[in-house]
């Protein structure tokens, strides 16, 4: 297995990460917000890098701070060469 990053900058950052951790697992929409509890819709509006107001103040904060925030998950994907 491969594990792969990002780093999380912009709320279109947030949405591809989640995108791809999804589909790593294998998992659809449906079955991640089932699993969460909440509609399919949100996922589709987080991965498609949507901002909300909290996502936009918590990057605020972090850019004023320093913070370097990132993202790392398990793919089944072959390394490349």
């Amino acid at each position: 297995m491969a594990q792969r990053t990002a780093r999380l900058r912009t709320p279109a950052d947030f949405g591809l990460a989640i995108q791809q951790a999804r589909l790593a697992q294998g998992l659809s929409q449906m079955e991640l917000a089932e699993a969460l509890d909440i509609p399919q819709s949100t996922i589709s509006q987080l991965e498609s890098g949507h901002s909300t107001i909290f996502l936009r103040r918590f990057l605020t904060i972090a850019r004023e701070l320093g913070l370097d925030l990132g993202a790392t998950w398990e793919s089944n994907d072959a390394p490349r060469d």
